[in-house]
């Protein structure tokens, strides 16, 4: 099975190549895919980045070449000439850099953005997505933690190359001053970072384990809050609460022991970097003691032995540890990737532009079990379980399919019906409702409803307060995810926007929960107004809604029957 198409990102500010996720993907594959996406970036990078570790691995070899033929001769034509080439070199190294850090970077920022961009999309995806990990805390936790370690792997393209030219060029050096020396680093390095991959095994897993258990802490945690109100009806608040603290708890001690595991990993290829560097320098210093090495000679191994140990230690945390940590999070990353949809099908009907009639007969899922019709203008109010709601309202969003029973929508059923077409007349919408960066205003009409309907869904929602109080009415800003408004004011303002599309069935799950007895009783007497002769379904508790609705019928479960009453 193919993935759709969706999975293409749009265009990003800074180009880089598609990342293909199929079906097939590993997280290896992954990751050297990643690692793969920038080469507009890392190219540069890694060209700057060598030239940079060159100019380092020079400076000894300088020094060396300066004390044997000008400090030991006495040439000050000579002595000149070292410096000035010193000072050539490391302004070699300095500038490049400076310049292939910020190539590096920009490739990594812009590999981030494509992931997330991905990772967005899917979750956005108007079919839907099935699993945990589309759960709100998790998939926000794969989206910033494991996004961003899995683009640090692009890294791995630049820096670690640099080094390993270091270590190439210290190593033919060390070859043409001893070639004892330089078969020890031409043969130990590759040693090593063999060693180095299988060490990093252990920490590929705790990595895995501790992002895991930290997705699932948020996941539990962004569900606590957006059920606070149902938990505090049902006095389960404590339960909640333990939890999420059990938990916290289980992802604060595999934080610690990733860490841990990350710190013995690292400081064990410190250590068998530093055997290396030693081994080199007792091999030098015999050379030394036998006059096989002239004093210039020995400064620049003793110079090359002690540089040396950077790039090989930046290898083990470059390409061991974030390889490590790129593997890990790739796993996360593909499981919201490589979610499947929702198994609903649509067909290409296009409901009426009139009112209509919605027919739930013995319609059954995991957790519902409904015998259910609404007339049209009829205003219908449900109490249904938590997830009785979930599923009521995943299948009006056309994202679900009932396992039994007909859902039908004007007649005719929910997949006969092309998708975006059927949300246009039957509008879901959910107890956390999102609001953009922009103006209430725009958050209301949504650039298509005219201002009449604007006006009326801001008098039923009791939405005049908001904006008398806003510094810009209408046009104040209310920050990403409405942040610079309290949480009773973004309900009201999502209930706002939702009325002023004036769907012929509007679905709305617990609109009032942030707000005070008081307003939500005046929401309740002007909603039903401003409904008019279009049909509205009420998924709530909230005895003021209740109280306006034509009948309430209660669906408190799968294995209970439904109750209707006046």
């Amino acid at each position: 099975m193919r993935l759709p198409v969706l999975l293409q990102a749009p265009a990003d500010p800074i180009p880089v190549r598609p990342i293909r996720i199929d079906a097939d993907t590993t997280p290896r594959r992954l990751t050297l895919r990643v690692m793969a996406a920038a080469p507009r970036q890392m190219w540069p990078a890694s060209i700057l980045l060598i030239m940079h570790q060159i100019g380092e691995s020079l400076v000894p070899v300088i020094m060396g070449f300066a004390i044997d033929q000008a400090v030991a001769t006495g040439d000050p034509v000579r002595l000149a000439l070292c410096v000035a080439l010193l000072g050539a070199d490391f302004a070699l190294l300095s500038y490049s850099y400076r310049f292939g850090s910020r190539f590096g970077l920009l490739g990594i920022e812009a590999v981030q953005h494509r992931l997330r961009t991905l990772v967005a999309n899917r979750l956005l995806d108007p079919k839907g997505v099935k699993g945990r990990a589309g759960l709100p805390g998790v998939s926000l936790s794969i989206a910033s933690s494991d996004v961003n370690n899995l683009a640090k792997a692009v890294a791995i393209t630049a820096w670690p190359a640099g080094e390993l030219a270091a270590i190439l060029l210290c190593g033919t050096v060390l070859m043409v001053l001893s070639w004892e020396l330089g078969l020890i680093v031409l043969l130990g390095v590759p040693l090593l970072l063999f060693i180095m991959d299988r060490a990093g095994g252990p920490l590929r897993r705790r990595s895995h384990d501790q992002s895991a258990l930290a997705g699932e802490a948020s996941g539990k945690a962004a569900d606590l809050l957006a059920g606070y109100r149902v938990l505090s009806g049902l006095g389960a608040q404590g339960a909640a609460a333990d939890r999420y603290r059990k938990s916290s708890r289980d992802a604060l001690d595999g934080s610690l022991h990733a860490a841990s595991a990350q710190g013995v990993y690292i400081g064990s290829m410190n250590l068998a970097s530093g055997l290396f560097v030693a081994g080199l320098a007792l091999v030098a210093g015999l050379r030394a003691w036998n006059g096989d090495l002239t004093v210039g000679q020995l400064i620049t191994v003793v110079g090359l032995t002690q540089f040396i140990m950077g790039p090989l230690g930046g290898i083990s945390r470059n390409a061991g540890g974030i390889w490590a940590a790129a593997l890990a999070s790739a796993e996360r990353v593909l499981s919201i990737l490589q979610l499947p949809h929702h198994e609903a099908s649509h067909g290409k009907a296009v409901p009426d532009t009139g009112d209509g009639k919605l027919s739930l007969a013995d319609v059954r899922t995991a957790n519902l079990r409904a015998d259910l019709d609404v007339a049209p203008g009829e205003c219908v109010g449900l109490r249904a379980t938590p997830a009785a709601a979930a599923d009521l309202a995943a299948l009006l969003s056309g994202s679900a399919e009932p396992e039994a029973g007909a859902l039908t929508w004007q007649g005719r059923p929910f997949g006969e019906y092309e998708l975006e077409a059927l949300r246009r007349t039957v509008l879901v919408v959910p107890h956390h409702a999102a609001l953009f960066d922009g103006t209430i205003l725009d958050n209301i009409g949504l650039l298509t409803a005219d201002r009449a309907a604007i006006d009326t869904a801001l008098d039923a929602a009791d939405c005049a307060e908001i904006v008398d109080a806003a510094p810009d009415g209408l046009d104040t800003q209310v920050g990403e995810e409405g942040l610079r408004l309290s949480g009773g004011q973004r309900q009201r303002i999502a209930l706002a926007r939702a009325l002023a599309q004036e769907p012929p069935l509007l679905v709305l799950q617990d609109p009032t929960t942030a707000v005070d007895s008081v307003t939500e009783s005046r929401i309740a007497e002007r909603l039903r107004a401003a409904r008019g002769n279009r049909s509205t379904l009420l998924i709530t508790d909230a005895p003021a809604l209740l109280a306006v609705c034509d009948r309430v019928v209660d669906l408190p479960g799968i294995d209970l029957p439904a109750k209707e009453t006046a």
